[in-house]
């Protein structure tokens, strides 16, 4: 049996082969699930809440602006595999502003059949602000992968973030011949939906070639940011971000929500030009300049 699930207190990894595993002998796959909770105290954001099972955790945390509290998310096994289930939560109250990262890219490695699901649920509410910021997600030739973000927005509640997913692994010359890819994403604020949809994408189907799909590009990738600013403010700011180095890009915003979507031959231009249209936006949505985690030098 597994362990009791760990809250306020600090997490510790563990490997496959560890007391708290996450799996039981009735599992195929991972069974992990983390739950992060943030509110402000003594002038600065902290996690007041941890819980998890399985091998989906957080290092501590760090305040290197001050109040703004940035987390690194870890999955120690590094890859995903056929049968794993991963759910990661985010609830940010009131006057909390909290910046979650990776330190590297996601990996759903090739599939005999089962599908791999990783599901992210972030809710923040009335005066609370939460920025999403991974590396990219790489998909390996013959995996099955499902990928789920919902975001909901109660009141004033601030949010960015981004999915940038690779289709096999240009790098190698592997392309993304076989497999699927199902990604939901939902965005809603005071339960009226500012964005709701899917992508389904099958390995080696015209979908990846057609000029209405994928033209034949392994990258794609979505930003999403609560925009309550002019049409010509948005227009200024798209034209700060400037364009992506290689691959097509293209801004717009409705109903209060800015979407920037990336198709293209590489996941770093994706994930460049994300940090740039980041680092405009971030000063007129959060009130702060743009303070790079420093993982993401490493």
């Amino acid at each position: 049996m597994n362990r009791p699930e760990s809250e306020h207190r600090p997490m510790q990894p563990a490997g496959r082969a560890g007391v708290f595993s996450g799996r039981t002998e009735h599992t195929h796959g991972w069974r992990a699930r983390l739950e992060l909770g943030y509110a402000p105290r003594a002038g600065r954001t902290i996690p007041i809440h941890r819980r998890h099972i399985g091998p989906l955790l957080v290092q501590r945390p760090f305040h290197p602006e001050g109040e703004v509290c940035h987390t690194y998310l870890l999955h120690p096994p590094a890859g995903i595999v056929q049968g794993d289930a991963l759910e990661f939560q985010v609830e940010a109250a009131a006057g909390a502003h909290a910046l979650v990262t990776t330190p590297g890219a996601g990996k759903f490695y090739r599939s005999t059949g089962g599908e791999a699901h990783v599901v992210q649920r972030f809710h923040v509410t009335d005066g609370a602000a939460y920025e999403w910021l991974p590396q990219e997600t790489i998909l390996y030739a013959g995996s099955h992968a499902r990928l789920e973000t919902h975001v909901t927005l109660e009141g004033s509640g601030r949010y960015l973030g981004w999915e940038i997913v690779c289709l096999g692994r240009p790098a190698a010359d592997e392309r993304f011949d076989e497999g699927r890819l199902v990604q939901r994403l939902g965005v809603e604020r005071d339960g009226r939906p500012l964005l709701h949809e899917q992508l389904v994408l099958d390995g080696g189907s015209a979908q990846l070639v057609g000029i209405w799909g994928m033209q034949a590009q392994p990258v794609t990738a979505t930003l999403l940011c609560t925009a309550d600013f002019s049409a010509a403010r948005s227009e200024a700011l798209c034209t700060a971000a400037g364009e992506p180095l290689t691959g097509i890009g293209g801004i717009t915003v409705v109903d209060g929500l800015l979407v920037a979507r990336y198709l293209g031959p590489q996941a770093r231009h994706a994930r460049e030009w994300f940090v740039r249209i980041w680092t405009v936006l971030r000063p007129e949505v959060f009130g702060r300049e743009a303070c790079v985690p420093r993982i993401w030098a490493t």
